[in-house]
């Protein structure tokens, strides 16, 4: 006698629906919602609250964000303009060659942070609550 294992489609799913009852769908449905609206609180690390630029590697001004306006930071190479508009902020031009901090676009998540590494500019967002990944490890 051989046994043969079986794949999961063989066994199918039938059996097992046929005990589900109403209630046990409306759970099912009611944890998969739960699970679905807590992704977004959970998976950014809480609200940004504030923008912190810096020049030279000290602290040039601390933002709020709930505000709009503009900042000048000066550094070896020229001016930097940064934007802040209520709940992001972004550098907007730079006098460094490869405008890699003003192609980062908007940044709105805490821990996000521009660097214009030739100017010795950067912009990082920080909420209440620091984010980790694996670079903060």
């Amino acid at each position: 006698m051989q046994h043969r294992l079986r794949s999961a489609g063989e066994i199918g799913l039938k059996p097992w629906l046929a005990l589900l009852r109403p209630g046990d769908w409306l759970v099912l449905a009611g944890a998969a919602l739960l699970v679905g609206l807590s992704i977004p609180l959970f998976w950014q690390g809480g609200l940004a609250d504030r923008a912190i630029i810096r020049q030279e590697g000290k602290v040039f001004a601390e933002v709020d964000l709930r505000s709009k306006r503009q900042l000048e930071v000066a550094g070896p190479l020229g001016i930097t303009l940064i934007a802040v508009e209520p709940g992001r902020a972004r550098v907007v031009s730079d006098p460094g060659p490869r405008q890699y901090c003003v192609r980062q676009g908007w940044l709105m998540r805490p821990g996000e942070i521009a660097i214009c590494a030739p100017n010795r500019v950067s912009l990082q967002i920080a909420g209440r609550t620091r984010i980790y990944d694996s670079i903060s490890y």
